[in-house]
């Protein structure tokens, strides 16, 4: 069988000419060295297509908000330097957009109401295929319908070509949670085309996320921007830095180093800083300096210790 496509109600929106990037942290935590890794490798990508730069705090999941993270972490971009080129949007405030998608999905029989629990999909690894409630719930799940043989290929900007059998490695997938909170695959597909984001640009972790969202622009009719997914910060024992000691916050009294690691992260040269002695100064060397193509794919190590001098070694 050949693979299902989703296939549009309407004529897809357009994208905007120019380049728009984002960041979009979710506020379960300070910004780190892996979201800080996001936001600027970001940024540099956005000033090198001469493009603008926003910036979204994806606050749709209530119960693992930490309460002041999305304000402290506004704090730290004003600190890095990285200001957005457009008011900053909270998706906490956007229910009646989410709403109206998933009205759509349901009314044209795209989604679908499930009453499965996670122990009722142990049996399969998680992966929906068919409802295996053995009672109704009285707070359901809705999910995305996903065709047999759905398969999602793309080429990443940084991981390079990428294939996924959705349907088999990820099933009938969660729109609205069962209790009551939107999910991230549809909060992000109708934010970012409600935003005009023309390229999307973060971490690694999220590669499998972008053959659901794929899906889900099909589905809705909308454009499916350009992705590139930055490498897997990782600390020098080998552990996701979300997993390290090293995924303390930054200093933002002090964020010069923790700006040259993500550079050097990035697998830029640190002798392209050397000398910078300013935020303003170190971010305008390093739009001028960066180079796209040494951004590594898969991993990159990140120096110990965000807040002291380091030593790049070849």
């Amino acid at each position: 069988m050949g693979p299902a496509v989703l296939p549009t109600a309407s004529v897809p929106a357009t994208l905007p000419a120019s380049y728009r990037g984002r960041f979009a942290p979710s506020p379960t935590g300070d910004l780190h060295a892996g979201s800080l890794l996001a936001a600027f490798g970001s940024w540099l990508l956005a000033r090198a297509a001469d493009g603008e730069w926003w910036v979204r705090i994806e606050d749709v999941d209530g119960p693992r908000e930490v309460a002041g993270a999305a304000d402290r972490q506004l704090a730290a971009l004003a600190a890095l330097g990285l200001v957005p080129d457009a008011p900053v949007v909270r998706q906490s405030g956007r229910d009646a957009i989410y709403q109206r998608a998933l009205d759509r999905l349901l009314a044209e029989g795209r989604a679908f109401t499930c009453h499965c629990s996670r122990s009722d999909l142990v049996p399969t690894g998680g992966v929906h295929r068919q409802c295996l409630a053995t009672a109704p719930r009285p707070d359901p799940a809705i999910r995305l319908r996903v065709d047999d043989g759905t398969l999602v290929d793309f080429v990443d900007g940084i991981q390079g070509s990428q294939s996924q059998d959705v349907a088999r490695e990820v099933g009938d997938f969660v729109l609205r949670r069962a209790d009551g909170c939107w999910a991230y695959q549809l909060a992000v597909v109708v934010d970012d085309a409600d935003q005009g984001i023309t390229d999307v640009v973060r971490g690694a972790d999220l590669l499998d996320s972008t053959p659901r969202q794929i899906l889900l622009q099909r589905a809705l009719g909308l454009p499916t921007p350009r992705y590139a997914h930055l490498p897997l910060v990782i600390d020098a024992g080998g552990r996701k830095l979300s997993k390290s000691d090293d995924s303390q916050p930054f200093d933002p009294g002090d964020p010069l180093p923790a700006l040259r690691r993500a550079w050097t992260a990035l697998g830029q040269p640190a002798d392209a800083l050397a000398g910078t002695s300013s935020v303003a100064e170190l971010l305008a060397v390093a739009s001028a300096s960066f180079q796209p193509g040494r951004i590594p794919r898969g991993v990159a190590p990140f120096p110990a210790s965000h807040n002291r001098d380091f030593t790049i070694r070849d």
